[in-house]
Formats: structure tokens, C-alpha cells, sequence
């Protein structure tokens, strides 16, 4: 089960910081009229720009009742809040510049999934959002891990230009920079070549073996 655990208002671009065509950076659509904010999953209705675990907490004490025990956990959506999703220093060609620092996206899914993960920690999660830490993600990884912070973090099209990032990372080898690209970057070529998801490879760290798709 893959799930977005928490979502946000949608954003769009700032136009009155675009500068020579080169689109601003996002913020959120108006929503006050739209209180309390019934239109999105995990967050707070009286302020949707923040996140509340509730729903999904219900979600997945209903998947656990159904014995659904693997569950990928994701935030946001790739159309109209991509920085939620996917944080990322560069965006897509079409999308606006990220409204924060990357790293804030990266800590609210891994502090979203390490909540999530002691209040069910029979059920197997697999982290997301890890992407932008490009050189760090290794041991950033290893470490939640390590800390029982999540079961497993998957990588889904950072391996389409870095399969071996892994491989470099158990040899001790340095990351290589040039063969990797941001997640923006790849969803850009995802989207540009229509390659079907499902065709798309994952790789998954655990604590005790990384297993890759063909």
C-alpha cells in the first residue's frame, strides 16, 4: 500500500516574484474562505498548510485490521504541491521555486513517518523524500533505520540515473555527483518519455540487505 500520509492547500507560483520568465516561488492558493478545509488528507482543518496525523492514524489501524502490513508512506501530491512530495533545490521546468528550504520538506516526511511508526510498529513502513540528500542519503538512511525510525527507505527514479548509488555507498566509494540527477529532474523525464510507473525501478535499504528492482 503506498499512502500519502498528509497533504497541504495547493501553491502556485508567486508572480510577483517571477523574474524574466522564470517562474516565482510557490505559495499557497487562498483558502480561507474554505474553512474548515474539508479538500485535503492529514491535515489541520483550520489551518491546512499544517499537518495532522488523525486521519491517517485511522487509515492504518484499519490496514492493520486487514492485516495490509507493508505500506510505502509519501506526502502530498506531484501536480499541485510538488515541494511537499519531492523536496528538491531545482524544480521541474513548469513548476514554481521551492516556497522553503528542501530540507524542511525532507524532516516533515521523515518526522511524519517516525510518529506514525511508533504508534504501529507491527506494521512495515518504507520512508520516502529522501532523494535531495544526494551524498548524505546513505547514512541519513541507515541511521532511521538504525533507529527504528522506519523499516525501509525506498528510492524510486533517483536510480533511474544512479543505479549504482548503493553499490557506492556499501564499497565506500564517493558519491557521484554527476551521475545523479534531482528528483525534479527525473519526474521531468518521467513525464516527458510517458514511461509507465509500474516500469519505473526501486531500490529498498533495510537493516540487513538492499534488495533492487530490474
Amino acid at each position: 500500500m503506498r499512502l500519502s500520509a498528509f497533504d497541504t492547500v495547493p501553491f502556485r507560483h508567486d508572480p510577483e516574484q517571477s523574474i524574466d520568465g522564470k517562474l516565482g516561488p510557490g505559495i499557497p492558493e487562498s483558502y480561507e474562505s474554505l474553512l474548515p478545509y474539508r479538500y485535503g488528507f492529514g491535515v489541520n482543518p483550520l489551518n491546512p498548510t499544517e499537518t495532522d496525523l488523525t486521519e491517517p492514524v485511522r487509515f492504518l489501524a484499519l490496514l492493520e485490521h486487514l492485516n495490509i502490513r507493508l505500506v510505502n508512506l509519501t506526502a502530498g501530491s506531484p501536480y499541485y504541491n510538488p515541494h511537499i512530495q519531492r523536496p528538491a533545490l531545482y524544480p521541474p521546468s513548469d513548476g514554481y521555486q521551492p516556497p522553503e528550504d528542501p530540507l524542511i520538506g525532507v524532516a516533515r516526511q521523515m518526522e511524519a513517518t517516525r510518529c506514525l511508526k511508533q504508534k504501529f510498529p507491527k506494521l512495515i513502513f518504507v520512508g520516502s523524500a529522501y532523494s535531495y540528500l544526494q551524498d548524505f542519503l546513505p547514512h541519513v538512511a541507515q541511521a532511521s533505520v538504525r533507529l527504528g525510525w522506519v523499516d525501509s527507505v525506498g528510492l524510486g527514479r533517483m536510480v533511474l540515473t544512479y543505479p549504482e548509488i548503493l553499490w557506492d555507498a556499501t564499497e565506500g566509494r564517493p558519491y557521484s555527483a554527476s551521475a545523479s540527477a534531482e528528483p525534479s529532474a527525473t519526474a521531468r523525464q518521467h513525464r516527458e518519455t510517458d514511461c509507465h510507473r509500474d516500469a519505473i525501478p526501486w531500490t529498498l535499504i533495510t537493516k540487513n540487505q538492499t534488495w533492487q528492482s530490474d
